[in-house]
Parts: C-alpha cells; structure tokens; sequence
C-alpha cells in the first residue's frame, strides 16, 4: 500500500492505494497518529485502494473517533468491493462517505 499527503493548513488529504490490511495497517495507523494533529478535515480518497481487511476497519473506526472530537473526515471514491464491506460491517452508518 502507498500513501500520499496534501495539506494546506488544517485540512489533510490522504490518498491511498493498493490494499490496507493486517499488514498495512499499520502503516497507516502510524501515518494518522503523526498527521492528525490539529487536523480539522480529514479526507481519505480510496480512489486507488482495492481491499480492506478488519485491520483497516479498526484503523478507520480511530480515526474517526478522534476525528468526531477535532472536526470531520470524509471518505471518498470508495469502489464497490470496500463499500460492500462498509456495508455489511455497518461502517456505512459510521463513516461518511462521498
């Protein structure tokens, strides 16, 4: 998995590719803890990301949680596979989705 960062001050787009699971994870994880700091919109663009395992739910259920105390975070370009799982987890319910 590849992760790409744009900020312009307190708004973070991360642009991921490939798959986030167990063993991507995280990767990610530390990525966000070091990021959202101050962060006030979060975007995560899954344009180019093919698969999500549990691993990366648990990472994006964090995220949203700290991002519900600081502001928002918004999912994008989630492909039909992933939102599948979103909505069988119940993840759709949780996360916004663009």
């Amino acid at each position: 998995m590849t992760i790409d960062k744009k900020q312009q001050g307190t708004e973070l787009e991360i642009l991921l590719s490939g798959r986030l699971d167990t063993t991507t994870a995280p990767q990610l994880e530390g990525e966000l803890k070091h990021s959202i700091n101050g962060i006030t919109s979060l975007t995560l663009d899954f344009e180019k990301l093919e698969y999500i395992s549990s691993a990366g739910l648990r990472v994006l259920l964090a995220a949203q949680k700290v991002m519900n105390k600081q502001g928002e975070m918004v999912i994008r370009h989630v492909n039909e596979t992933i939102m599948e799982v979103f909505e069988i987890t119940g993840f759709s319910d949780i996360l916004t989705i663009e």
